[in-house]
């Protein structure tokens, strides 16, 4: 019977260099020999691309933040089910862009929804499954939002999240800063103001001293 796999999930707002730092933390997995399954949230499987879609579309019909969370959890049940508990039991590590810390940032911070019913449905959804290390990549707002609109005149487009107010992207940033106060042990936060190469190096030294090192002791 093969050892339960790692997860790991990367979270931060809009603009903190998350693409960028996957890529280089898939390469770098590589070469330690595990299986790796890199994933994101919402979506994940073709279900949960579907509900992302209805997420993300900018549309005229207004979205109450309840059906947005709902509809987060919704995604995130059937990405569980069919994407990372089978991967998780068969020893293979698990690499998330954002997951359930992004649903406390977003929908509790940011929208206003209380934290009591975010964590409801976080019991409700994942039951016991809690990330074994979140790699937090914060940034200062004003470097964020420049690398963020960069990105968006590059795609020329922009979702419904991205059309927000500097105000609700302070409170998201806010939101995650609390969640890694709640639970140092597992949210290591990253200086993502840094060069990029530099940010790496701080993403595989968390790695390496909180899982790899541990498991060997």
């Amino acid at each position: 019977m093969s050892m339960r796999g790692r997860f790991i999930t990367i979270e931060g707002g809009e603009g903190v260099g998350k693409s960028t730092q996957l890529a280089a933390l898939r390469a770098w997995l590589q070469t330690l020999g595990h299986e790796t399954v890199f994933t994101r949230e919402p979506g994940g499987t073709p279900r949960a691309e579907r509900i992302r879609e209805l997420l993300l579309e900018n549309s005229s019909e207004p979205m109450p933040p309840i059906c947005e969370l709902l509809l987060m959890f919704a995604a995130r049940a059937t990405h569980i089910a069919n994407v990372i508990e089978p991967a998780l039991a068969r020893g293979a590590w698990v690499v998330c862009d954002r997951f359930t810390d992004a649903t406390y940032a977003y929908q509790g911070a940011g929208r206003g929804v209380d934290v009591t019913q975010i964590s409801t449905l976080e019991n409700l959804v994942q039951g016991s499954l809690r990330p074994d290390l979140t790699l937090l990549l914060d940034a200062p707002l004003e470097l964020s939002a420049v690398r963020a609109r960069n990105r968006n005149d590059t795609a020329g487009v922009t979702d419904r999240f991205e059309r927000e107010q500097r105000a609700f992207f302070d409170r998201v940033r806010n939101g995650y800063l609390e969640r890694a106060r709640l639970e140092p042990a597992r949210v290591a936060v990253i200086d993502a103001s840094a060069g990029v190469e530099s940010v790496s190096e701080s993403i595989r030294q968390t790695i390496q001293q909180r899982l790899l090192d541990r498991s060997h002791g």
